[in-house]
């Protein structure tokens, strides 16, 4: 079994048009809601999906009523948001699938092989990680000597030695939730943005002796997301290019 966490308790604030003030989730492509397309494409029900809400979360609510949530009352990081949903998993046992709802473009498939990559090894967690030819300002997945998951350093942290590193993360992510729960006590703000990364998970999972997986796949376009206007009118024309 698994649950999907979804974060979408993001302003946008590079999205801010005058007269919008919906959450970035909630920003319309082909005249359905980001969040929308995320949810079309989980492997869960909505019965088995929280949605991690914040800025304006009433557009959410009202659009999704039927999905579980949590909410995030200040915005300190996509770690601290997987903090905010801890509560409402209660005391579920099993796997969390986490991802943004803000990347309308990641297919069915692509979440289907994550979770199956990631039950199969029997990993305490498995990071999605893609290649894109798009200039992407992504985190870097570094692997060890043996090829194996080393640690995620996000774009602006990185040396230019890790900047070279072509294998983008995601910001998608499998893991056994208690694990996951146990190793969100570790997470720091010592960082560029002086936010709790998500993306510190898998290394303290790692350090910790548990097994860290990398899910890498040729990701392309589906590994953009939706910060700028730019952004959604290049992600409206992919979606529309996929329905021709």
């Amino acid at each position: 079994m698994i649950k999907s966490i979804v974060l979408a308790a993001g302003k946008g604030t590079r999205l801010a048009q005058e007269g919008i003030d919906q959450p970035k989730a909630m920003r319309l492509a082909l005249g359905k809601p980001l969040l929308g397309w995320v949810l079309d494409a989980l492997p869960t029900d909505r019965d088995n999906t929280v949605l991690v809400v914040g800025y304006k979360k009433e557009y959410i609510l009202k659009a999704f009523p039927a999905y579980p949530h949590a909410e995030q009352t200040e915005q300190l990081g996509t770690g601290h948001a997987v903090m905010c949903a801890v509560p409402a998993l209660g005391d579920y046992r099993g796997d969390v699938l986490i991802c943004c709802g803000d990347m309308p473009l990641v297919r069915p498939e692509t979440y289907a092989a994550l979770v199956e990559e990631h039950q199969k090894s029997g990993a305490a967690c498995t990071v999605l990680s893609g290649v894109s030819d798009e200039p992407l300002p992504f985190g870097r997945v570094i692997r060890d000597e043996n090829g194996d998951f080393d640690r995620i350093v996000e774009d602006r942290d990185c040396t230019p030695e890790e900047k070279a590193c072509r294998e983008l993360n995601s910001g998608i992510l499998a893991a056994d939730f208690e694990k996951l729960v146990s190793a969100l006590s570790e997470l720091r703000t010592d960082n560029a943005q002086g936010e709790y990364y998500l993306t510190d998970l898998p290394r303290i999972l790692r350090e910790r002796g548990e097994k860290v997986r990398v899910c890498s796949r040729n990701m392309g376009e589906e590994l953009i997301g939706v910060n700028t206007p730019a952004q959604l009118a290049q992600v409206e024309e992919l979606l529309r290019a996929r329905s021709r």
